[in-house]
């Protein structure tokens, strides 16, 4: 699974060798998955025409300060709600198993969550997490970058903090195509999937429910398999 560790550079913070690392990771797109390639096509054209100085604005407007959507899933999905609370601790717990290394970020936050996948050995276990939460979390994502949407959060602050830092700023929607391309590649590997279309709301938490191995969906009796 070799596509999410290098998907999940794009979303690390900017250092020197970022632009490397959507190179390769753009390189492993298009030999693999090349509709994905294409959708992240704007994305690598503009990363490799700035500096790594402009990539830090960009990636900190987008993702930090005054953000255009945020990169812990489980603040994606259920805002100040307990629920919040409650994934992120589990999410916790599946990284300290796997000695998957968080650094400084939050475990759910996307890097993180994405380089889990390939550690996790119970696969059942990864396709739940991966179209309850993580496809779910892409898809609400895409939709903060919405001009109307963008154009709304920029009115109220004006209106609340006086000021929209770097309002100006070129290209400040250029990290939607590379969400964009990792939706399609998860959507893709996980396209046959027994979780499909169960709503994340009804029980967000069911495959961290304790002493579960793996995947803990509760199954009616009606629906349990012969």
């Amino acid at each position: 699974m070799t596509q999410y560790n290098l998907l999940a550079d794009l979303f690390r913070y900017p250092q020197n060798g970022y632009i490397e690392d959507v190179n390769k990771c753009a390189d492993y797109l298009k030999e693999n998955y090349p509709v994905a390639y294409q959708q992240m096509l704007p994305f690598i054209d503009v990363i490799n025409g700035m500096s790594i100085i402009q990539i830090e604005e960009l990636f900190g407007r987008t993702f930090h300060i005054q953000a255009i959507c945020y990169l812990d899933i489980g603040y994606v999905l259920f805002a100040e709600d307990y629920k919040r609370g409650e994934f992120l601790v589990q999410m916790k717990n599946e990284q300290r198993k796997v000695n998957n290394d968080c650094g400084v970020e939050l475990s759910d936050n996307l890097p993180n969550a994405l380089t889990l996948l390939p550690l996790l050995e119970d696969s059942e276990f990864r396709e739940e997490l991966v179209v309850r939460m993580y496809i779910p979390a892409l898809e609400m994502m895409l939709k903060e970058f919405d001009t109307a949407r963008m154009q709304l959060k920029d009115k109220v602050r004006k209106k609340k903090q006086k000021v929209v830092i770097q309002e100006n700023l070129p290209n400040m929607n250029i990290y939607k195509f590379a969400i964009e391309a990792t939706l399609s590649i998860l959507q893709l590997d996980f396209e046959i999937s027994e979780f499909e279309g169960k709503e994340i709301n009804a029980d967000p938490l069911s495959s961290f429910l304790p002493n579960c191995e793996g995947s803990c969906v509760e199954t009616k009796p009606s629906e349990k398999k012969k």
